[in-house]
């Protein structure tokens, strides 16, 4: 992620694990100028996060930006809603798919691109159970592989 110029500030792991996350969407965000320097000293969760389509426009929720140490009055409140800017057409494909197909959209991770913050969104579907434990042993398997091949070299 470095290489190309980003910065991961926060990643949502357990969203990959309970969803299958059909398409990926970078999405800005609107910010106040204290939250900014928060997510620049890495200070961001998404982990409880969900993004909805309202009037048009989307927003995330519950996404949590500590306040700014220095803020002092211009802080904002740390689970406020905020407004992802995305292009009209992006949106649109995006509700059409929601309503036709049951997807949902979750945020999977916030970085920084130069000095843009940037959050990378999934249209998701929902895994069922016996498909995190088909997950859980692939895993499994693939870990178990990997130290085979291990002790097989090294000998």
């Amino acid at each position: 992620m470095k290489a190309e110029g980003k910065k991961l500030i926060a990643n949502n792991k357990k969203a990959r694990f309970d969803y299958f996350i059909e398409d990926t969407y970078e999405a800005g965000i609107s910010l106040a100028g204290t939250e900014v320097k928060s997510l620049r000293t890495g200070k961001c969760s998404v982990k409880e996060s969900f993004i909805r389509i309202e009037k048009g426009e989307v927003y995330i929720y519950n996404m949590h930006i500590s306040p700014y140490e220095k803020g002092n009055i211009f802080n904002k409140d740390p689970l406020r809603v905020r407004k992802l800017l995305l292009h009209k057409h992006e949106i649109n494909k995006l509700a059409g798919q929601m309503k036709q197909k049951g997807y949902t959209i979750v945020p999977l991770q916030v970085y920084l691109n130069g000095s843009l913050v940037k959050v990378e969104i999934g249209l998701a579907k929902g895994k069922k159970i016996y498909d995190k434990r088909e997950d859980i042993a692939k895993k499994d398997q693939r870990r178990e592989a990997e130290k085979n091949f291990k002790v097989r070299n090294l000998s």
